[in-house]
């Protein structure tokens, strides 16, 4: 990859996790707080895949007429669902219903291991053997995450919105892995896309069941939020930051550690939230983890040809 080459991924990276960063605030604006609820949950995780997957029909009519359509063959649609199951469902679902009762700051240090987290899941699915190295930061991490849930908690017990940021970060990992196994024959944008659209008899239902009955009730910054998670963090997002991995993804995905602290400065003025020195500290030190762990070895057990690298993928 030449400089100019390497100057356009850098720069497609940081629009992509610009886009995403702004996701954790604008959905807790979508959602509003247990004191003062907005938008139901369901209906900002399904509302907000159906809006992108109508989108995505147009965006593949475009590519088919262009000639560069390619349809999922029989053996992708375990691993669309896969993906649809993390990014479309698992993900936002529970990032949404844990908005509810911490703000997006809180969010943030949790989300921030993702990374590591998609690393130690792939190296499960591929059957890689990541060092001990490795595994030292993922137990440091994890550490670290839990030691700032149950800080935040007060006590012993995590209470259920970690819980549901633990599956969101799980579930989340999955889905990314899915997407990655299929990007490299469908391309990155028409995975999504094709993700979105297979997803719409579900979503666009579940949507409409959990619509607000009385829209008008809902705040304007709320619906500002739902828009911005509709557009850009489920689907925009995905387009700049697959193509900013297409040009170079080893250089390119360096830039994920840098969306937790984004996350943590649109939480300011988006959301109105305060950032304090222990949250600042705690997501320090698990980029910091995230960052070693990310240099450390993986080996890989022989692989049939059909099967394809893992890709770094990020989302929403």
């Amino acid at each position: 990859m030449n400089a100019a080459q390497e100057k356009e991924a850098l720069l497609w990276g940081i629009v992509g996790i610009t886009l995403f960063a702004a996701t954790l605030p604008m959905t807790r604006l979508a959602v509003g707080s247990a004191e003062l609820p907005q938008l139901s949950p369901w209906f900002v995780t399904f509302g907000r895949a159906a809006v992108a997957g109508v989108l995505s029909i147009g965006y593949l009519l475009w590519q088919r007429a262009q000639g560069r359509l390619k349809w999922p063959v029989r053996a992708e649609w375990p691993l669309l669902a896969v993906t649809a199951f993390g990014v479309i469902v698992g993900f936002p679902l529970f990032l949404a219903l844990a908005l509810r009762h911490v703000p997006s700051t809180h969010g943030a240090v949790v989300t921030a291991l993702l990374p590591l987290s998609t690393a130690v899941l792939g190296a499960l699915w591929f059957r890689q053997r990541p060092s001990k190295g490795f595994w030292a930061c993922a137990v440091v991490g994890s550490g670290l995450v839990l030691g700032f849930m149950v800080w935040r908690a007060g006590g012993i017990y995590l209470g259920a919105a970690n819980i549901y940021l633990l599956i969101a970060m799980t579930t989340g990992a999955l889905g990314y892995i899915g997407g990655a196994r299929l990007t490299p024959r469908l391309g990155a944008e028409q995975v999504i896309c094709w993700v979105l659209v297979c997803s719409l008899p579900l979503t666009l239902p579940v949507a409409a069941w959990f619509a607000p009955s009385h829209a008008t009730e809902i705040r304007a910054t709320s619906w500002m939020g739902f828009v911005y998670v509709s557009l850009f963090s489920m689907w925009i997002g995905f387009f700049a930051w697959y193509r900013a991995l297409a040009l170079g993804a080893v250089r390119v995905s360096q830039i994920q550690l840098i969306q937790p602290f984004l996350s943590l400065l649109f939480a300011v003025p988006l959301a109105g939230e305060r950032l304090d020195a222990t949250t600042l500290v705690f997501a320090l030190a698990v980029i910091a983890t995230v960052y070693v762990g990310k240099k450390m070895p993986i080996a890989s057990h022989p692989a049939p040809a059909t099967t394809a690298k893992t890709t770094a993928t990020k989302p929403a």
